[in-house]
């Protein structure tokens, strides 16, 4: 059973940072295209980025030059640090696996940002 769990959510003042995590479990991690989406109160999901099991990325235009995404196998996590966070960032985060043809969700961790 594939699961997907994030963390490191929560409020923070614009400007700041934060690190998202997703522990992936039931996937071949190594093999497995990571992603982070996000949805914000009245607005469809949308893809924030990427990372292949090769470690190439792709980004939104919105969040390039402020936020990474990398992976570490060995954990089977994958990692959204994101800098310079504005209000228009606050949302749901996701995590997505995309193994196979097959897409899997987390439950989503809220990140909230003040002005």
């Amino acid at each position: 059973q594939v699961q997907l769990v994030e963390s490191g959510g929560g409020p923070v003042q614009a400007g700041g940072s934060l690190r998202l995590s997703c522990a992936a479990s039931g996937i071949i991690f190594s093999a497995t295209t990571m992603g982070w989406y996000r949805q914000a109160p009245g607005n469809q999901r949308e893809f924030v980025a990427t990372i292949t099991s090769g470690n190439t990325t792709n980004y939104a235009d919105s969040v390039k030059g402020r936020f990474t995404i990398s992976r570490d196998n060995a954990k089977n996590t994958a990692y959204l640090q994101m800098n310079s966070l504005k209000p228009g960032d606050t949302a749901v985060y996701y995590c997505n696996a995309r193994m196979f043809g097959s897409d899997y969700w987390g439950q989503g961790t809220q990140v909230t940002v003040s002005a």
